[in-house]
């Protein structure tokens, strides 16, 4: 079995290749730090990022590209949004047009307003086209490098690179759903950090239950108008990759996203906010490309434009709740 390499040892990128080396799979992990590569290798731990998890000795550590990614049959590309483009132009070159691809990332890249299967395509075009796929669903990376039950789902326009996958990265605490709808899988795991924000921002706030929910409601709503406006499917948005990953980063404890909207209802700067953070939240960059591709469209997404004020204008969170309050009153 060809090696599998998984590009990115973020706390996602790390929890993926203990779960993949858990099933004696030969597994390559990329760290983007030379120091932390070698720490890593020497301790068997992510104290950065994943900490208080062992790593498998099967897995091998590297800071090298090239030696992680050369002769793997699926690369699984688990980093931020903003270094996506940056890395996968340098992957390419050492891979073939037989290598698959997974994206485990969630975001849509700014101002371009590609998705992250998008850039991986475009990139690798005047060589070879690519075979790519989306892995995504409702996952925190501690809970899934714990070994506890978890389910997403596993994108591609390709029936057979989709079951292929399916059958090859499932295992038996990682259970696997096909589904054909790429874009919409991509979508929905990009615009649901944005609501989760929101949703942090209400609890900070202090204003209830209630609240909450209608946020994440209403985010939904503007989750599907813009999923469908780019041809992605209603199901889609039912499903794991659409309200099941909603519900965990909206309402779950170690959300990232949430934990930002927290702070900012709390009366905290999103520079001050984000100094203390190593892992980047998604949601912050997202918000951005998901108001400009709404607006492209000619999409109403308010709640995401006030989150966008929020964290880019300067607007108060209380005011954007009042103003989302405040609007003209209208049918579900």
């Amino acid at each position: 079995m060809k090696p599998i390499a998984i590009i990115g040892a973020g706390g996602w990128g790390t929890a993926l290749a203990i779960t993949q080396a858990r099933v004696q799979r030969p597994v390559r992990l990329w760290v983007y730090e030379s120091d932390l590569a070698a720490t890593m290798a020497r301790t068997r731990e992510n104290a950065v990022y994943l900490p208080g998890v062992q790593i498998p000795n099967d897995v091998q550590i590297s800071n090298s590209l090239c030696d992680a990614a050369t002769g793997a049959g699926v690369v699984i590309l688990a980093i931020p949004s903003p270094f996506y483009r940056g890395v996968a132009t340098q992957l390419l070159p050492l891979v073939t047009k037989d290598t698959v691809f997974v994206s485990a990332t969630k975001g849509i890249e700014n101002d371009t307003l590609r998705r992250m299967t998008e850039i991986l395509e475009e990139l690798a075009a005047p060589s070879f086209t690519a075979q790519v796929a989306v892995l995504s669903g409702p996952t925190f990376a501690p809970e899934v490098a714990r070994g506890e039950p978890a389910a997403l789902v596993i994108a591609s326009r390709d029936e057979a690179l989709r079951v292929r996958l399916q059958t090859e990265l499932s295992t038996p605490r990682f259970r696997l759903y096909t589904n054909s709808d790429r874009t919409g899988v991509e979508l929905c795991g990009a615009i649901k950090n944005t609501i989760a924000i929101a949703a942090g921002v209400a609890d900070g706030l202090g204003l209830g239950s209630n609240a909450t929910a209608a946020l994440v409601t209403r985010g939904l709503a503007e989750m599907t108008r813009l999923v469908l406006a780019c041809e992605g499917r209603r199901e889609t948005i039912s499903g794991l990759a659409g309200l099941g990953d909603l519900v965990l980063t909206a309402y779950g404890n170690i959300s990232r996203n949430r934990r930002v909207g927290l702070e900012l209802g709390r009366g905290r700067k999103i520079e001050e906010i984000t100094a203390g953070m190593r892992a980047i939240a998604e949601g912050i960059r997202t918000t951005k490309s998901t108001v400009q591709l709404a607006q492209h469209l000619g999409i109403e997404m308010p709640i995401a434009e006030k989150m966008y004020a929020v964290l880019y204008e300067g607007l108060r969170p209380q005011e954007a709740i009042t103003d989302l309050m405040e609007r003209k009153l209208k049918e579900e």
